[in-house]
């Protein structure tokens, strides 16, 4: 089997402990040689000083290429292109682009009056600068504001025009389920490369709750086969399927996997090694 390119996707910490957390994950997956690893935007803009932060920290003191995210919410276009400029000081040079979920106690993204209207605009303006590696996301099943998939590739296709390089799915349990994505955006002609998000599952409830809010179908075959598992089962399960999803993948074609670690680093530590992704040396030595 292929041994498959892997990057991680990290979250802010809000306190001192996540903190540890995060650098303590950050030590543990750097040796793997990550293409990139990026760092989560808080719903509404709430960890939007905390993100840079994080970020500026992992290029600077692991060697990391780091991908920031930014979203569109409660932010005009100056504020919003500020944070990219600022962003570009630093050294950090690829930028996740997304719409972004609606505010707290809000039911649905509704733009600055000021701000850019959705994540095509955002693309569009960060491309015209000229320095940006670009990634967006993408929904192999329908995202909660879409009416069905046909619309989310239509919308892919818009942001791959307008300057996204690359696209990084929502989390889903069938290989399947990606594949059939890959092929309707094949047919759309999207040139953008589609990497497939990965969710470990460091808990099957807090999974499924993930998978309720952001529309991932879960398939009646995991729902028994944790169920059955118990708690004491449910962590070799959990690498068990993992596993075996990234494998079904990299049989079919896929050459880059994007894992969203929740800043727990030993099941991806279990997975990547299954994989033949092993550390590459010591960390660099940076300042």
């Amino acid at each position: 089997m292929t041994t498959p390119a892997v990057s991680f996707e990290f979250f802010p910490p809000r306190n001192l402990d996540q903190s540890f957390r995060l650098w303590d994950t950050a030590r543990a997956l750097a040796p793997l040689g990550p293409d990139f690893v990026s760092v989560t935007y808080g719903a509404g803009g709430t960890t939007r000083q905390l993100t840079h932060e994080a970020v500026t920290a992992l290029a600077s003191h692991y060697g990391l290429n780091v991908a920031a995210h930014l979203t569109c919410v409660d932010a005009t276009r100056e504020e919003t292109l500020q944070i990219v400029a600022d962003y570009a000081a630093a050294g950090v040079h690829e930028i996740v682009a997304l719409r972004g979920d609606a505010p707290q106690g809000q039911d649905r993204f509704t733009a600055h009056p000021d701000g850019f209207a959705n994540s095509v605009e955002l693309i569009e303006a960060i491309a015209a600068r000229g320095d940006m590696k670009i990634r967006c996301g993408a929904y192999p099943e329908p995202h909660p504001d879409s009416p069905d998939t046909a619309a989310d590739v239509a919308w892919l296709k818009r942001k791959s025009d307008a300057g996204a390089t690359s696209a990084i799915t929502q989390f889903f349990f069938d290989a399947d389920t990606f594949f059939r994505f890959r092929d309707q955006c094949e047919k759309a002609g999207i040139t953008a490369a589609i990497l497939p998000g990965i969710l470990p599952i460091q808990s099957w409830a807090g999974a499924r709750r993930f998978a309720e809010r952001c529309g991932t179908s879960v398939p009646a075959w995991a729902e028994e086969a944790f169920a059955q598992a118990g708690k004491e089962g449910e962590a070799r399960l959990a690498q068990e399927v993992c596993v075996k999803l990234c494998e079904q993948l990299v049989a079919g074609g896929v050459d880059r996997l994007h894992f969203y670690t929740l800043n727990k680093p030993d099941l991806v530590l279990k997975v990547c090694a299954a994989l033949g992704v092993t550390p590459k040396g010591a960390l660099p030595n940076v300042a």
